[in-house]
């Protein structure tokens, strides 16, 4: 099954159920499909073709839901951009992968309209306000037309759906590419371990820019359920309210959103009860938060996952091994196999760090004009032509073969001659009520080599000095993971993405 083909299948199946919920409007599968089909006749008569990149420079929207399906139905392939992106970025991007048309909210003007003259492959301009230049056109010009009248191109699912570009937190950004099979396989492996039904109501207050985010509009149009948009969560307690007010059954997040929920005054005040699961993916739940979580979600399963856009999503904890595996993503989702590797490439025993190495279906087929980079991450298995993801990300296993995260391969620093992995210290940290964030880094010290260091955000109001979180770690740490420095900060510096930003804090 291609990725449109979702929307479409729902939209026979379903047509006057809600796929979309934005700013308090409901819209159909049967309008989505529809408007996304005009999208497409508009785009092939603007001259886009089979296989054409365009990229998606949006907020999340309905117009952008309609507008990366609509790309799909053209034969296009979907380029999604942050909103938040810069000028210069955006530039790199239009440039690096030969984008032919860009889509792009009329409010981001002075940032894509020199970012597109830098870029000479692109030959169309789609705003979804008014046009700014004779050769633009608008998303409301398309959605206007009287039928849908674009030509199927064709294609099977090992053809190219989507490219995604990392954040670019430690270098220049990649271009991931994912076939429609990646997608799709994502997509139903997700349903799956949520075990999601028609009858779900399920946030994206993430960027569809990402994967995480988008995904829960592609199991959406998969299963049918409906999607709640929003634009960000710059507004929590509004957020959460029109998660009350709409039954929102399943809310994705990443720690950054569930911390600030957990610092919401007015949280007791609302009805969250119909929220049945929470998941946890991009970077590790901290441990001293899920009891906190439990406590305002009292209905709610947590799901802690692992996952990167080179695969989507690998592995997830069942809810009900949270007391008993505290601190792990579980196993592998449905279809995939993830397992940890020495560095000699044998596979690990348990308790023995090493690599993650995912293979399956939704694993990507590699990093845009870059052989080099793909060949590095890409290699061969046991299986003759097969190819694993090597994830640089270190783990380890338990004697049931649970799955927990050490840290980035490059976060790792030596202390004292002995090697330190940031999140042991982090997670120590995060048990004081007083802490809302906290990050650890190593920095240059003339005798350690390396010194610890964590960098801390307060919850708002409370009462926390450097000498606190030096006596707590003093108590519960051995001495070489003790921080030598705490540096106290309201916000900590992030990615597009939402992840914390390391690079620049050393």
């Amino acid at each position: 099954m291609l990725v449109h083909q979702l929307l479409e299948a729902s939209a026979r199946r379903s047509p006057d159920s809600t796929f979309l919920i934005a700013a308090g409007e409901a819209h159909t599968f049967a309008a989505i499909d529809a408007g996304s089909s005009r999208i497409a006749t508009g785009l092939q008569s603007g001259g886009i073709r089979k296989g054409e990149r365009i990229a998606l420079v949006m907020p999340n929207s309905v117009e952008l839901v309609e507008s990366l399906f609509g790309v799909l139905k053209a034969g296009g392939v979907f380029v999604t951009l942050s909103p938040d992106t810069n000028a210069d970025r955006l530039a790199y991007v239009l440039a690096d992968c030969k984008v032919s048309a860009v889509i792009a909210s009329s409010a981001l003007r002075p940032i894509v309209e020199p970012a597109v003259r830098w870029a000479p492959s692109v030959a169309l301009t789609v705003w979804d306000g008014q046009a700014a230049a004779d050769r633009d056109v608008t998303l409301q010009d398309f959605l206007a037309s009287p039928a849908a009248g674009f030509d199927p191109p064709g294609g099977i699912d090992v053809d190219l759906a989507g490219i995604i570009y990392t954040s670019g937190s430690t270098g220049i950004p990649k271009g991931v590419m994912l076939t429609h099979q990646n997608l799709c396989a994502s997509a139903w492996s997700i349903a799956t371990y949520l075990e999601n039904t028609a009858d779900d109501v399920v946030a994206c207050i993430l960027p569809m820019s990402y994967g995480y985010g988008l995904q829960q509009v592609l199991v959406g149009a998969l299963v049918g359920y409906a999607v709640l948009i929003e634009h960000s969560f710059a507004f929590p307690l509004d957020v959460m309210a029109r998660i009350s007010r709409h039954g929102v059954t399943g809310l994705p997040g990443v720690p950054s959103l569930f911390s600030t929920i957990l610092q919401i005054p007015q949280i007791a005040d609302l009805d969250l009860s119909s929220i049945r699961y929470l998941t946890n993916a991009a970077a590790e739940l901290p441990v001293a938060h899920i009891p906190r979580l439990q406590a305002v979600f009292d209905r709610a399963r947590i799901f802690c996952m692992y996952g990167l856009t080179e695969c989507t999503r690998a592995a997830y904890l069942d809810p009900a091994r949270l007391a008993d595996k505290p601190g792990s993503v579980g196993k592998a989702i449905p279809n995939i196999e993830a397992y940890v590797v020495t560095s000699e490439g044998r596979r690990a025993a348990p308790g023995e760090v090493g690599e993650l190495v995912v293979r399956g279906s939704s694993v990507m087929l590699g990093y845009w004009g870059k052989p080099r980079e793909t060949a590095a991450v890409l290699r061969p298995g046991d299986i003759p032509e097969d190819r694993l993801l090597h994830t640089g990300d270190q783990f380890k296993t338990d004697a049931d073969w649970f799955l927990y995260f050490v840290g980035r391969t490059d976060d790792v620093f030596k202390t004292r001659g002995e090697k330190v992995a940031p999140k042991e210290i982090e997670g120590v940290i995060y048990e004081m009520e007083s802490v809302a964030e906290v990050v650890v880094i190593g920095v240059p010290h003339e005798i350690d080599g390396h010194a610890v260091k964590a960098i801390v955000v307060p919850r708002p109001g409370a009462a926390l000095d450097e000498r606190a979180v030096r006596l707590h770690c003093r108590a519960r740490l051995p001495s070489h993971l003790v921080p030598r420095f705490v540096e106290l900060r309201t916000a900590l510096p992030r990615t597009e993405s939402g992840k914390i930003r390391k690079t620049g804090l050393v």
